[in-house]
């Protein structure tokens, strides 16, 4: 089984409530996950978010919505997605995704798994060697990989991090990278101020009417031809 676990919160610094701030008329958590429902390598999709009085209104949203949501403590996130890989059996691999990203491509993960799958790695990502958008990031970890590295890290840093125990150690656990046909690693398309909301509602007023399904390719080439909507990205 391929679990694939989203990270999401309405804490933030810069730009509070983000992940309920909506996107053609519903939150940017519910158009994360009708994408994630197009990647047809994941079995089962759970949010993970914490267990502060913050977090009390999204979980209790996507709970009545019909999502899976698991509710961990709030600084230690690696304990949170390890947790959610032990409350379902035979997980194979965690997918982890972050919920900043409304334009996560389904299949971008996909390509993920099926080389997480083929190659036979602990850690898959196009996180390492950077050649998409920010904000299109995958991580695919074996499911014993991710166990292991709950139970042995003992940095609290590192546990805020919850791939960085793995991912930086390529000399003990088996890697593989995926990348992307042309660099776009210049892009970022990740939400994190009210100007990247600005320019994730844009792009999607522009796409989403006509094809809900758009993908990177799409947004590409609304970049190229919408320098209007390209500025705010720039």
């Amino acid at each position: 089984m391929i679990l694939a676990v989203l990270q999401a919160r309405m804490g933030s610094s810069r730009l509070p409530g983000k992940s309920m701030a909506t996107l053609q008329g519903e939150p940017m958590i519910v158009r994360q996950l009708e994408r994630l429902r197009g990647a047809r390598r994941l079995s089962k999709i759970i949010v993970a978010t914490s267990q502060g009085e913050a977090d009390d209104a999204l979980a209790g949203f996507l709970v009545a919505r019909g999502h899976t949501v698991h509710r961990g403590a709030g600084a230690d996130i690696l304990a949170r997605i390890a947790r959610c890989a032990e409350a379902i059996s035979a997980v194979s691999h965690v997918v982890r995704l972050k919920g900043d990203a409304p334009f996560m491509d389904p299949g971008v993960v996909d390509d993920a798994v099926q080389m997480a799958l083929t190659s036979g790695a602990d850690y898959t990502s196009n996180r390492v060697q950077r050649t998409y958008p920010a904000g299109l990031e995958v991580e695919v970890i074996k499911a014993s990989v991710l166990r292991q590295a709950a139970a042995e890290e003992r940095d609290p840093a590192a546990r805020i991090s919850p791939t960085a125990a793995i991912r930086n150690q390529p000399e003990r656990w088996r890697q593989a990278h995926l990348r992307a046909a042309r660099d776009c690693s210049r892009l970022d398309w990740r939400v994190k101020t009210a100007a990247d909301l600005a320019f994730a509602r844009s792009v999607y007023d522009a796409l989403y009417p006509g094809d809900p399904d758009f993908r990177m390719r799409d947004v590409l080439d609304l970049l190229e031809n919408r320098q209007d909507i390209a500025r705010f990205a720039a």
